[in-house]
């Protein structure tokens, strides 16, 4: 079963408005917890970034200059993520997923139908008051290493991500949206 690791970087937080700067797709074999693909993108979105929005993720409009406009990454996009069995995001539910589906119907793409995961929303387990916890607190309590100076590269945030999901699954605090009693989730520990 392939599972996608995904991760956006944007100009702002309100989609229609907003554009997708950054996209970090990696694929893993669910079973072995192998990374088997890479998909990483800059992409020009055609507007000025947010200071408040590139005060995180310190991505500028000239690093972007020469990159490729939505239009030509989303089918890639659409594909890998429509090609999945599940996709694994941190706020996927709450800022992912809504973004991503906008920009890809305002393009004339389907929406994405792959079921998603989000560490934040699962990750509850993570915090002593069962809050969301933001990727560092999930990071501390899988005991995952995580850099705030690397975080909010989307590359970056997808590998430390897709640690604590697997340790989660591993460690049974996470439950998937199907069954993987046929899965030997136990071959990569």
């Amino acid at each position: 079963m392939k599972v996608v690791g995904y991760d956006t970087e944007t100009t702002g937080l309100a989609p229609g408005d907003h554009r997708i700067i950054e996209v970090a797709l990696l694929t893993y074999d669910l079973r072995t917890e192998k990374l088997i693909d890479r998909y990483v993108q800059r992409i020009n979105p055609q507007r000025a970034i947010d200071a408040a929005a590139q005060k995180v993720h310190k991505i500028s409009i000239s690093d972007l200059a020469g990159c490729p406009v939505w239009k030509d990454v989303a089918p890639e996009v659409h594909k890998r993520l429509s090609d999945a069995d599940l996709i694994v995001a941190h706020n996927g539910d709450g800022f992912d997923a809504p973004f991503t589906n906008y920009e890809l119907k305002r393009i004339g793409l389907t929406e994405i139908k792959t079921p998603w995961f989000d560490t934040m929303l699962e990750g509850r387990c993570a915090t002593p008051e069962g809050s969301v916890p933001n990727l560092g607190k999930l990071c501390a309590a899988f005991d995952v290493p995580y850099s705030t100076g690397a975080a909010h590269a989307a590359d970056y945030d997808v590998e430390v991500m897709m640690a604590c999901f697997f340790k989660g699954v591993r460690w049974q605090s996470f439950t998937l949206p199907f069954d993987t009693t046929e899965i030997d989730l136990a071959a990569a520990a």
